[in-house]
């Protein structure tokens, strides 16, 4: 019984720890992701502003350098909400993970006592 106990929490814990990691993988790569569609809009973004500019006059300039430090603005702080937001999405997997084994260890444990006891 206590082999089997013990086998039980092993299984039980490699197969939380399998899903923990699949879903930090998951996360992690729709962070990049979002993050890669946030700078890919925000250069195309530019661009377009620059070719306006080229086409209009050389007083769009001051406009033009606005804007890129907007964009560049909008950038860093995109970043830095998908970042905050991934590091709380892996806080709350690992919390998660965390209790599932608790509550996985705990049950084998009881368990383990009622079928001593018995």
């Amino acid at each position: 019984v206590a082999v089997v106990a013990v086998v039980v929490v092993v299984v039980a814990v490699l197969v939380v720890t399998v899903v923990v990691v699949a879903v930090l993988v998951v996360v992690v790569v729709v962070a990049v992701l979002l993050i890669v569609v946030v700078v890919a809009a925000v250069l195309v973004f530019v661009v377009v502003v620059a070719v306006v500019e080229v086409v209009v006059v050389a007083a769009a300039v001051a406009v033009v350098v606005v804007v890129a430090v907007v964009a560049v603005v909008v950038v860093v702080v995109a970043v830095l909400v998908v970042t905050v937001v991934v590091v709380a999405v892996l806080v709350v997997v690992v919390v998660v993970a965390v209790l599932l084994i608790v509550v996985v260890v705990a049950a084998v444990l009881v368990f383990v006592v009622v079928v001593a006891v018995v």
